[in-house]
C-alpha cells in the first residue's frame, strides 16, 4: 500500500465504504509513529486506547489481533519512518439510529513522518472544550476550526482554555510546563490521556496541577506532546515567549527517544 492509500479490514477501501464516516463523522482512532526499525513506542498503550474507546463509542469489543494484522499489512512496502492511523467505525451507521451501529471496522491509513522534534510551536490561547475529551474521536471540527483561527492570526496552533479559565490541551496534542523549580507540570483538566504523555510520566518525577492561563505564561518553559511530534517546545503562548532550549526540555526529548519501541 502506498502512502495516502487506505484499507478497510485489510482490503482497499471504496468511496462507498467511507461515505458513512464522512457524513456522520462518528468513530475513534489512534495514530502511531513507526520508526525506521519498524517498532512503535507505546504500542500497547495505543492498542489499549482503541479497545477502551471502542467500548465507549460502539459498546462493542475490538479484535486487537485483527488490528495488528491490518496494520502489519498496511506497512508492507512502506518507507519508514511513517505514521499509521487506525480508525474504528461502522460503515452501517445511520444518522437517525446511531445506537444500532455496533460492528466496528478497521480503517488503516499511512502517511509520511517528519523528523523529531519538529520546529518549536507558537500557540494562541482560545476558549474551547472538546466533546468527550477522554476519547480520541473523529469529531475534529471544533479543534481544527480553532487551529485554523490561530493560523489566520499568524500562530501555529491553538491552546485550549476551558470556560473555567484552566489550560487543558491543544487540538491534537497534550501540553505541559516546566515550573521555575524545574519540575514538569501537566494540567489537571479534562484532556485526552495521550500515549506520549503517559510514556514520559512513567519515566519522570512529574506533577499534575490546575494551570490558569496566567500561571502557564509564568512557567519557565512549555512543550507539546503526541506520537507524531514527540516532545515539541512551545516558543510562545500569545505574546509570552518561552526558551526552546531549556535543559529540562532537552532531557525530555532524550528520554522519549530512548524509549524502546514495540514490534507489532
Amino acid at each position: 500500500m502506498l502512502v495516502g492509500m487506505a484499507t478497510l479490514n485489510g482490503k482497499p477501501v471504496s468511496a462507498d465504504d467511507l461515505l458513512p464516516l464522512a457524513l456522520t463523522n462518528v468513530g475513534h482512532f489512534t495514530s502511531m509513529r513507526v520508526d525506521a526499525d519498524g517498532s512503535i513506542r507505546g504500542l500497547a498503550l495505543h492498542l489499549e486506547r482503541l479497545t477502551r474507546d471502542c467500548t465507549i463509542v460502539w459498546g462493542a469489543a475490538l479484535d486487537i489481533g485483527r488490528v495488528r494484522e491490518c496494520v502489519r499489512q498496511a506497512l508492507e512496502g512502506q518507507t519508514l519512518p511513517c505514521v499509521v492511523r487506525v480508525t474504528i467505525y461502522d460503515p452501517g451507521i445511520e444518522m437517525g439510529h446511531p445506537a444500532a451501529a455496533n460492528e466496528p471496522h478497521i480503517l488503516v491509513s499511512v502517511r509520511g513522518a517528519g523528523t523529531l522534534p519538529p520546529a518549536p510551536l507558537r500557540a494562541q490561547s482560545q476558549v474551547y472544550e472538546r466533546d468527550l475529551p477522554h476519547v480520541k474521536h473523529t469529531g475534529l471540527f471544533g479543534a481544527l476550526y480553532t487551529r485554523g483561527s490561530a493560523q489566520r492570526a499568524d500562530y501555529d496552533d491553538a491552546l485550549f482554555v476551558g470556560r473555567d479559565g484552566l489550560v487543558s490541551e491543544g487540538g491534537t496534542w497534550n501540553v505541559a510546563f516546566v515550573d521555575q523549580a524545574g519540575t514538569v507540570v501537566w494540567p489537571d483538566a479534562p484532556v485526552l490521556p495521550g500515549v506520549t504523555m503517559a510514556l514520559l510520566q512513567q519515566r519522570g518525577d512529574h506533577r499534575t496541577a490546575t494551570v490558569t492561563l496566567e500561571q502557564a505564561k509564568g512557567m519557565a518553559a512549555a512543550f507539546a506532546t503526541n506520537t507524531s511530534i514527540g516532545v515539541r517546545p512551545l516558543a510562545s503562548i500569545d505574546d509570552t515567549e518561552f526558551p526552546v532550549d531549556h535543559p529540562v526540555l532537552r532531557q525530555l526529548q532524550e528520554t522519549y527517544l530512548s524509549i524502546p519501541g514495540e514490534i507489532l
